[in-house]
Formats: structure tokens, sequence, C-alpha cells
């Protein structure tokens, strides 16, 4: 299977604090026999690493802890995403919990208090509404990691 995966995942230091978030479960999907697809939405959408943090603001834009409407990048990475995963035959992604980006059912308020709430991340939702299945890290679904073929 192609799986669409945060390439924060896999070592590569793009995070807003451009560091990465090695995660080796993730790393198992690969061992397992997927095919990993690797995107940064942030990236693919003209930001920079390292950036201000940002959050998703309960009006659906994305604002940077500067104050800056980071909306359109947020949008055209998005887009590029899910061209990626199409373009893969991408039916499930694995992306970062929590970000305003990825995150999967539950993202930060957009305060800057570090204060969860229901909702998805910018590309999350897009590839959501594609009908394409979105997880984080943190619930993998145990099947993903039986051996492929």
């Amino acid at each position: 299977m192609n799986i669409l995966i945060s390439h924060c995942f896999l070592g590569e230091p793009c995070r807003y604090d451009g560091c990465s978030r090695l995660d080796r479960q993730v790393i198992e999907l690969h061992r397992a026999g997927h095919n990993l697809i690797p995107v940064c939405p942030e990236v693919l959408g003209g930001l920079d690493t390292p950036r201000a943090p940002a959050e998703l603001q309960p009006d659906g834009r994305v604002v940077n802890e500067d104050g800056e409407d980071v909306t359109e990048a947020y949008l055209a990475g998005a887009r590029k995403a899910l061209e990626i995963a199409q373009e893969n035959g991408c039916t499930l992604a694995v992306l970062k919990a929590r970000s305003p980006s990825c995150g999967s059912g539950e993202i930060y308020d957009g305060t800057f208090t570090h204060t969860l709430v229901p909702g998805w991340g910018v590309t999350a939702k897009l590839l959501r509404e594609a009908g394409i299945v979105v997880l984080d890290e943190e619930n993998l679904d145990s099947r993903l990691f039986e051996p492929q073929g």
C-alpha cells in the first residue's frame, strides 16, 4: 500500500522548529512492505524551516505566533499534498498529530496556550474530504504492520 507520510517522521528536519520527529513505528510500516510517500505540506506551501509556530483559528485562517496570516501557504501545501497522494494512489495518510496542517481529530485552539480542541488540520481535512483515510502516529492500526504481499 502507498501511504502518505509526514516527512518529519522519516527524520527530515522540516517542522516549524527546524527539527524532525523520527518515528520508529512509522518506519516499521516500510519494513512491513508499505511504500511511504513523504510530504511536508508547510514546506510544499513555500514556508521556511524553521518558521514561527502557527495555529488554526476558529474562523479557518492559519495565523503564526507573530500574527502573520499564513493561510494561503497552508492551503497551497495541502493542495500539493493531495495531488501527490492522488498521483501515488494513496488511500491512507499518517500525519503529525495536533499540527495545524496535519492534525487529525485534535488540534490546538489558535490561542498559542497549548489548549487542544476537536478539529482537523488544513491538509488532513482536504485529504479526508477526498476520501483518504487520515491517521496520526498516535492511532495507527496494528493491522498495517502485518507483512504485505
